[in-house]
């Protein structure tokens, strides 16, 4: 049987904590654009299967 551990404090420096948060932003950047173009992808597959126009603007015309 494995033994438990149990970790009560982690030490990080604040600078290289910094680090890892904007490491972190700048890799938000391209996974965003690739979750869009997918979302993209998806909502023209839906509009093409159902017909409809999801963008009509006040005017009743695209």
């Amino acid at each position: 049987m494995p033994e438990r551990t149990v970790v009560t404090d982690i030490d990080i420096p604040f600078a290289r904590l910094v680090v890892i948060f904007v490491k972190l932003g700048l890799a938000a950047i391209p996974a965003a654009m690739i979750v869009g173009a997918v979302f993209a992808l998806v909502m023209a597959l839906l509009g093409a299967f159902f017909g409809g126009t999801f963008f009509v603007s006040r005017w009743g015309h695209v």
